[in-house]
C-alpha cells in the first residue's frame, strides 16, 4: 500500500524526541520520506545517530527531563536545520506494577518523562514557534491516556496528563496559528512493549503469549498495531490535509477504543 504524498510538507524541517527507536523512528523515516529534514534527538545518542544516518538527517543527545538539555538540543536543532517548523514529542517510558505497589520512584521515573518532557519540550518550541509565526506540534500520548489501564495506573496517569496539556495548549496557541495535536496508540509492536509483555506475563503468572493474545483478542482489527500504522497519523497531523484539527488526542488503536 502506498503512503499519501503530502507536497506542503517537502522541505519542511522536524525535530523528533525519541526518535531512535520504536514509534519515534517510524515516525522520523515517514517524514523524510514527504521530503522533511529531520533531527532526531534521544537520550541514547547512537540509536540517535543510526537513526539520523538511515533517514539523512541529524542526531542529538536529549534528557527530556531537563530543560537546559531540551533547550541546547533545540537550539542546536534550529542552527543545524536553520529552523524547523515541526514538533514530534515522542519520548516516552512506562514500567508495570499493580497500583498497591507502585514506589515514588515509579511515579515520578513515568512523570518526569512522559509528562514534564513533553511540558518542556512543547513549551520550548511553542516559544520559537510563536516567535517565527507558524508551528505544529504532536505529542504521542497512548491508548492508556483515554481508558486506565490495569499495571499501568502510573503511566495511565502521565499520559492523561499528556492530553490535558495537549488541549489546554492547543487552545492558547490557536490564535497564533499553531496547531497541538496527539496521537493514542494501542498495542504497538515494539522494544517497549517486548518488556511491557514480560512484566504483563509476570505480574498476571501467564504466559506471554497469553499476553499478546489478549492484545489482539481486544483488538478488532485484529491484529497488533504496528510503529507505521502510527507514524502516517502523526504526519497527517502535520500535513494541511489536518488544518482545521487541534487539540485532539487521535486514537490509533485499531478499535481498541472508539470515542
Amino acid at each position: 500500500m502506498g503512503h499519501p504524498k503530502f507536497a506542503e510538507l517537502e522541505g519542511l524541517r522536524a525535530i523528533v524526541t525519541g526518535g531512535g527507536s520504536g514509534i519515534g523512528l517510524a515516525i522520523a523515516r515517514a517524514l523524510a520520506q514527504q521530503g522533511v529534514v529531520v533531527t532526531i534527538c534521544d537520550i541514547q545518542l547512537e540509536a540517535a545517530q543510526a537513526a539520523a544516518a538511515e533517514v539523512g538527517g541529524h542526531a542529538l543527545e536529549i534528557d527530556v527531563r531537563k530543560r537546559g538539555s531540551v533547550q541546547s538540543a533545540f537550539d542546536e536543532a534550529d542552527k543545524i536545520m536553520s529552523g524547523y517548523e515541526i514538533l514530534i514529542a515522542n519520548a516516552g517510558v512506562s514500567s508495570m506494577q499493580h497500583a498497591l505497589s507502585l514506589t515514588d520512584e515509579d511515579w515520578d521515573f513515568n512523570f518526569d518523562v512522559n509528562a514534564r518532557g513533553i511540558f518542556l519540550s512543547n513549551q520550548i518550541a511553542a516559544r520559537f514557534f510563536v516567535e517565527k509565526g507558524r508551528g505544529v506540534i504532536v505529542n504521542t500520548a497512548s491508548l492508556a491516556a483515554k481508558v486506565g489501564a490495569p499495571l499501568l495506573a502510573h503511566y495511565s496517569a502521565s499520559k492523561f496528563a499528556v492530553l490535558g496539556w495537549t488541549q489546554a495548549l492547543a487552545r492558547e496557541l490557536a490564535p497564533n496559528g499553531i496547531r497541538v495535536n496527539a496521537v493514542c496508540p494501542g498495542f504497538v509492536k515494539t522494544g517497549m512493549q517486548e518488556r511491557e509483555i514480560a512484566w504483563e506475563a509476570e505480574l498476571r503468572a501467564v504466559t506471554p503469549e497469553r499476553v499478546v493474545d489478549d492484545y489482539i483478542s481486544q483488538t478488532p482489527l485484529g491484529r497488533i498495531e504496528t510503529p507505521e500504522d502510527v507514524a502516517d497519523v502523526a504526519v497527517f497531523l502535520c500535513s494541511d490535509s489536518a488544518r482545521f484539527m487541534t487539540g485532539q488526542g487521535v486514537n490509533v488503536t485499531g478499535g481498541v477504543y472508539m470515542t
